[in-house]
């Protein structure tokens, strides 16, 4: 968690579009936005375990990790983040 404290930890502000909250509510685990060689993608915690140094924003349930190396390039999270695979599950 981001302590306001700290003065080496940037403050970042996330929009997460209501597409992709519906998204992660009907989920079965959390997600995390993380890397991959394509940008920025939405996956679950059962495939790219979250880590100690991501933010997180809690959606009704869940909790979405996002990557903090991510966290530097976005600040609107959107469906075009879900992989094609997954949006139709």
């Amino acid at each position: 968690m981001q302590d306001d404290t700290d003065q080496d930890t940037p403050v970042f502000d996330f929009t997460v579009t209501e597409e992709v909250r519906e998204y992660i509510r009907s989920r079965p685990c959390d997600q995390r936005l993380c890397t991959s060689c394509g940008g920025a993608v939405l996956l679950p915690v059962t495939l790219k375990l979250p880590k100690p140094s991501d933010f997180q924003i809690v959606i009704s349930d869940r909790t979405l990790y996002i990557s903090r190396f991510q966290a530097r390039y976005i600040r609107t999270i959107h469906a075009g983040m879900i992989p094609r695979f997954y949006r139709h599950r």
